[in-house]
């Protein structure tokens, strides 16, 4: 049977038990850092099931999620943080498009390497107590968008350099939050609207993926939770141990 047209009666209660559980971690992190909820989701769903039905499942919990990360404190301050980091995701798409034509060309291995190694340095340096004075300029909206975005299009993984650069600004909490949500579903919707082409949006795999979304928001409530009650200097130590645990996933990946 393909795939993609596998449901929940084509699993055992055990599998359906684990996705729910997957589900619920990477909501929780989600809430508590604001991202890694796809990277969570793909790693722990594909033990479950086929990479490709992994990757159609974890579409409408991450854009669901993501929309209700960018709009928790309401519209107008999602559209002040799509206005401040503008230039920042209009470089970081633009790059987007056109390094995934390189794709193929590329190695895989090394890009996965060259985006988790950096991260995994910056994350462990600030951890120690180098605080860089960085503040945002277009210079650095340009140069770390189009970072962002050129790997991006060649991994698919653009959050922790995103996500590094906002913590390097010292961005304060919530608007880190929003953005980051704002950042990533914009994405996320991107990324439904190309496989409804590719054929990955199919009717079964989107009723699993839909089911998928209510143990995903619980566990974004509890770690919305959590993250209101630690202030910025917490928080700021939880994002760079996930960036921390990613950057370094990411070299596992290159390397093995």
């Amino acid at each position: 049977m393909d795939a993609l047209t596998q449901n929940f009666a084509d699993f055992s209660m055990i599998t359906v038990m684990a996705a729910f559980a997957v589900a619920f971690a990477a909501g929780l992190v989600k809430g508590m850092v604001g991202f890694a909820m796809p990277a969570i989701m793909i790693s722990g769903l594909a033990s479950l099931m086929s990479p490709d039905l992994a990757l159609a499942v974890l579409i409408l919990p991450t854009l669901v999620a993501n929309l209700a990360q960018a709009l928790r404190q309401g519209g107008g301050a999602a559209l002040a943080s799509i206005k401040r980091f503008r230039l920042f995701m209009v470089v970081a798409a633009v790059l987007l498009v056109l390094s995934a034509q390189l794709y193929a060309v590329l190695s895989v291995e090394l890009i996965l390497i060259g985006i988790g190694a950096p991260i995994a340095l910056f994350s462990l340096l600030q951890l120690s107590g180098w605080r860089p004075r960085a503040r945002q300029s277009v210079k650095l909206d340009l140069s770390v968008g189009a970072f962002a975005g050129f790997v991006g299009g060649l991994s698919g993984i653009w959050g922790p350099p995103t996500v590094a650069y906002l913590t390097a600004i010292d961005t304060p909490k919530q608007e880190q939050l929003r953005i980051q949500g704002v950042i990533y579903g914009l994405g996320a919707v991107l990324l439904f609207l190309a496989h409804l082409r590719s054929g990955v949006v199919q009717a079964p795999s989107m009723a699993l993926s839909a089911c998928l979304v209510i143990p995903a928001m619980l566990g974004m409530w509890a770690g919305f939770a959590v993250q209101d009650r630690v202030d910025q200097a917490t928080f700021r130590k939880i994002t760079l141990w996930v960036l921390l645990i990613a950057g370094a996933n990411l070299v596992r990946r290159g390397v093995f």
